[in-house]
C-alpha cells in the first residue's frame, strides 16, 4: 500500500529508471490568490482522473477575501496526491512544489519533502516581490534551496511570448500563466491535453481571443517540457492506472456528492426537496451545487439571513417537502433557536454544517472539527437530535441519504457534519445504481378522526415518530408550534407533568434511533487488543494510513471510525472496552474524546490539532508509537 511516508519519488533523480519509480506522487500548485491555482489544480485533477489514477485533493484558500498581491497572506494552494494504488489522503508532504512567486515558495517550502522538486517562476522573483515575502536575498540564487531539486525559469516571460500574437495587454497576458504551468504539469506526468482544451472551449465560448491565448499558453508549457527533457534534468514520469472495481466513475467534491445524495434521498422518499440557505464559507458550495439540479424537483432559496433560511426550510417540511438548510459554525449558531423549533414541532429537516476554524469568524477558509459539541448539545433546553458525520468527499453521498432516512423515519431534524476539507476536496467516485438503495417510506396521515380534532402528536408506538399531516388535508386542521403541546391532544399545554412527559418522549425517540443504525465495525485490525484509534469525519484517511503503517510494523493497533455521533452505535461501548488503550485524533481540543469518556467511562486519550490543516499521517503514527512504547 502506498503511503505518504515513503521515500521521495525517484523521478526527481535524473538517473532513475521508470521501473524504479514509486506508485504515487504528491504535487502542490501554489501562487497568489489571483494566479488561478485552484483552477489549475482542478483541471489537473480531471486529467488525472481520466488517466485512471486514484487521487485525493486538498484546496487551501487564503482567509482574506483579497489579500495584497504578492504577500504571504494571499497565497493560495492546491495539493493533489495521485497514484496507481489506493489513495486515502491528499498526502503528507509534497514531492513537487510549483511556486508562482516568492510568497508561495516561503509559505509552502516548510512542507516540501527534502529532495523534492521546486518548479519556480523566476520572472516573479523581482526585488519588490522578494521584499513582500520577507526574503533578504533571492532564494533561487543564494543556495538556500540546496536540499531540494530546483528548476527555475521565467514562466512569466515565456507566457508573454506564447500569447504575443493575440495582442493582449501584459495584465491579461499574464493571466494565462496558470495554463502555461498546467501544460508543463500535464507533460510531466503524461496527462492528455484534450480534456483541458475542451474545457477552455466551453469556458470562453464565443470569446475566441481569450480561448486561443489560453490554448497557446497551455501548448507552450507542454512543449517546454518536451524540450527541457532533451537538454536538462526535467523528465517525464508516468503512473499506471489504479486497479479499481469496474463501473462508471466521475470525480466529485464533497459539496457535489452531498448535493447528489440529498436529491437521491428526496427521490427515494418521493418528496420534493427544498433548500434554504445563506452564503457562508465553506458551506456556499452546497447551495451552488443544488441550484444546478432544479430539474429533479429541487427548489433552492437564498434567504436574506441564516434565520430566514432555516425557517423557510422548516415551513417547507411543514408543507410536505423534505426541508434542507446548510451553514458553517457561525451560521449554525444563528439558526439555533429555529433548530429548537424544528425539534419542538418534530418536523423532518436536514441541517448541514460544513465546519471551519473558529470561534467567531476564526479561520473561514480552513478546516476544523470543532462543532461537535455545538451539534450534539448546542441549543437551549433539552433539544436532542441525531448527528452524523461524513468521512470523505465521496462518503457525503451515502451520509446525505442516511440523514434523509433518519429525518423522515423519526420526524426529527438531523445534523450532518462535514468540514472545509471535505467540502472542497475531490476524489474519484464510483456512481452507484439506484437499485443499491432501498426506498425511504413516507406516509402522510389522512385518517379523519370520528369525533373531535386530530392530535398531530399521535405517535407510532415503535419509533415514537409523530404523524405528518399536509396542511389543507380535509378534516385534519391542526396546530403545531414552539410552545409546548399536550401529549394527549396536541393543544397548548405547558403544565409541569406534560412538559416532563414530552421532554422525555423526545429524548426517548432520539435515543431509540440507536436500534435502527448499523452496529459499529472495525475499519482495520481486530475487535480487541492493545490500542484502538477512534476517529470521525475527515480524519478517516490519515488514521487508516497510519494504522496500516503501524500494523505493518508489527504493532497491535486497530481503527474504528464513527459515522453516527448521536446517538452512538449500540455496541460501541462494548467494543471500545475490548481495547487496553483508546486514542482519539480530532481537529479540535478533544470533543469526541469527552463524549466517549462521558458515555462509556473509557480512558480515551486525545490527539488534538487546530491549525486549520488536516492531520498528517506521520503525526498519527508518532502518537500511536508513543502510546504503545
Amino acid at each position: 500500500m502506498a503511503t505518504a511516508l515513503d521515500a521521495a519519488p525517484l523521478f526527481l533523480d535524473p538517473k532513475a529508471s521508470q521501473a524504479d519509480m514509486p506508485d504515487h506522487v504528491v504535487v502542490r500548485f501554489a501562487g497568489d490568490s489571483g494566479d488561478g491555482m485552484q483552477l489549475t489544480g482542478g483541471q489537473f485533477t480531471i486529467a488525472t482522473a481520466l488517466a485512471g489514477n486514484d487521487l485525493a485533493t486538498f484546496p487551501d484558500f487564503p482567509a482574506e477575501i483579497r489579500a495584497p498581491q504578492g504577500t504571504l497572506f494571499g497565497v493560495s494552494a492546491f495539493q493533489i496526491h495521485f497514484g496507481s494504488s489506493r489513495i486515502d489522503t491528499a498526502g503528507d508532504m509534497p514531492d513537487v512544489l510549483v511556486a508562482m512567486n516568492p510568497a508561495a515558495l516561503k509559505v509552502n517550502l516548510p512542507d516540501l519533502r527534502k529532495g523534492g522538486l521546486i518548479i519556480a517562476d523566476a520572472g516573479a522573483f523581482s526585488e519588490r516581490n522578494l521584499m513582500k515575502a520577507g526574503y533578504p536575498t533571492n532564494p533561487l540564487e543564494d543556495g538556500s534551496l540546496a536540499p531540494y531539486q530546483l528548476l527555475a525559469f521565467d514562466i512569466s516571460r515565456m507566457t508573454l511570448e506564447a500569447v504575443k500574437e493575440f495582442g493582449l495587454g501584459n495584465k491579461d497576458a499574464l493571466r494565462c500563466k496558470n495554463m502555461w504551468t498546467l501544460g508543463l504539469a500535464l507533460w510531466m506526468f503524461g496527462r492528455p491535453r484534450k480534456p483541458v482544451l475542451d474545457w477552455l472551449e466551453r469556458k470562453f465560448g464565443p470569446n475566441r481571443l481569450l480561448r486561443d491565448a489560453n490554448v497557446a499558453a497551455l501548448n507552450a508549457g507542454h512543449a517546454y517540457g518536451e524540450t527541457a527533457e532533451l537538454s536538462g534534468p526535467l523528465k517525464q514520469f508516468r503512473l499506471d492506472p489504479a486497479k479499481v472495481a469496474p463501473g462508471f466513475y466521475r470525480t466529485v467534491t464533497g459539496a457535489e456528492a452531498l448535493s447528489l445524495g440529498l436529491v437521491a434521498g428526496a427521490k427515494l422518499a418521493g418528496l420534493p426537496l427544498f433548500f434554504g440557505g445563506y452564503p457562508i464559507t465553506p458551506a456556499s458550495a452546497l447551495l451552488h451545487a443544488l441550484a444546478r439540479l432544479r430539474e429533479y424537483d429541487v427548489t433552492t432559496f437564498q434567504a436574506e439571513d441564516e434565520i430566514a433560511a432555516i425557517c423557510a426550510a422548516i415551513g417547507a417540511s411543514y408543507a410536505g417537502c423534505l426541508g434542507v438548510t446548510s451553514s458553517s459554525g457561525p451560521g449554525i449558531a444563528l439558526k439555533t433557536e429555529a433548530i429548537g423549533l424544528a425539534v419542538m414541532t418534530e418536523l423532518p429537516l436536514v441541517i448541514v454544517n460544513s465546519q471551519r476554524g473558529g470561534p467567531s469568524t476564526g479561520l473561514p477558509t480552513k478546516t476544523e472539527q470543532s462543532d461537535l459539541y455545538q451539534a450534539v448539545f448546542g441549543r437551549n433546553g433539552d433539544t436532542p437530535l441525531p448527528v452524523i458525520a461524513a468521512r470523505s468527499p465521496t462518503d457525503c453521498f451515502e451520509v446525505a441519504i442516511e440523514a434523509c432516512r433518519l429525518a423522515l423515519m423519526f420526524m426529527t431534524p438531523v445534523m450532518l457534519l462535514t468540514d472545509g476539507y471535505i467540502a472542497n476536496a475531490a476524489e474519484p467516485w464510483r456512481v452507484p445504481s439506484v437499485a443499491d438503495f432501498p426506498p425511504i417510506p413516507v406516509a402522510f396521515h389522512t385518517e379523519v378522526p370520528a369525533e373531535g380534532h386530530v392530535n398531530p402528536y399521535q405517535r407510532d408506538p415503535e419509533t415514537l415518530r409523530r404523524i405528518w399531516i399536509k396542511p389543507g388535508t380535509p378534516g385534519l386542521t391542526h396546530r403545531i408550534g414552539g410552545i409546548e403541546k399536550s401529549y394527549e391532544t396536541g393543544n397548548i399545554d405547558y403544565s409541569p407533568a406534560n412538559h416532563q412527559r414530552m421532554t422525555d418522549t423526545r429524548k426517548a425517540k432520539v435515543d431509540g434511533i440507536a436500534r435502527y443504525i448499523p452496529a459499529q465495525e472495525v475499519e482495520l485490525g481486530a475487535a480487541g487488543g492493545d490500542l484502538v484509534v477512534v476517529g470521525w469525519g475527515s480524519t478517516f484517511g490519515p488514521i487508516r494510513q497510519a494504522v496500516a503503517i503501524c500494523r505493518a510494523r508489527g504493532m497491535d493497533v486497530s481503527h474504528v471510525h464513527v459515522r453516527h455521533i448521536w446517538p452512538l452505535p449500540a455496541n460501541l461501548g462494548e467494543l471500545l472496552r475490548s481495547y487496553r488503550r483508546v486514542l482519539v485524533p480530532e481537529m479540535n481540543t478533544g470533543q469526541l474524546k469527552t463524549l466517549l469518556r462521558d458515555q462509556y467511562l473509557v480512558d480515551a486519550k486525545p490527539l488534538s490539532k487546530v491549525s486549520g490543516q488536516p492531520f498528517r499521517i506521520a503525526e498519527i503514527v508518532a502518537a500511536i508509537e508513543g502510546m504503545l512504547a
